[in-house]
């Protein structure tokens, strides 16, 4: 982890809160027909003025950069517990994200149990659907009977 101070914490958790999101995904691996749980902070920038995401990089000393057609670039972070290491560290300062914020956390600390119950995956489940609902969403996500037959659960 680099330097951050509670006034870094504060400006990174109030840029998360305008020009971010977090996500929870279910994501099929290629290789076994199996799948798996992603968690993602993402935040968005106009690439003109991306050395915001560089600096937010370097105070943290993860995730990866990218930039998109649209001339936006992406700082994404992924992984249980980098996103549940930061997001403890910004969530005194967030403020209209703290429902996702409690949401990924709780999901983040079932996701590194040694085994997962059937419940969990349920948990689980529902923590995607709720997330979705407070996010603003571009496209129809997938439905909580659908997640349940990725995962091969009864409804």
């Amino acid at each position: 982890m680099g330097s951050c101070s509670k006034t870094d914490l504060a400006y990174i958790a109030g840029f998360l809160d305008g020009d971010g999101s977090l996500m929870m995904q279910i994501k099929r691996r290629n290789d076994n027909g199996r799948f798996r749980f992603m968690l993602t902070i993402c935040m968005y920038q106009d690439s003109r003025h991306e050395k915001t995401l560089f600096w937010m990089k370097r105070k943290f000393r993860i995730g990866y950069i990218s930039r998109r057609n649209d001339n936006i670039t992406e700082l994404r972070i992924n992984g249980y517990k980098q996103v549940e290491r930061i997001l403890k560290l910004l969530k005194p300062y967030i403020k209209f994200k703290k429902i996702q914020t409690k949401i990924l956390l709780k999901s983040a600390k079932i996701l590194q149990k040694k085994k997962i119950s059937e419940k969990d995956y349920r948990i689980l489940v529902d923590n995607i659907i709720l997330i979705q609902s407070e996010n603003y969403v571009t496209k129809r996500k997938k439905t909580k009977e659908e997640l349940l037959k990725v995962l091969e659960l009864t409804p």
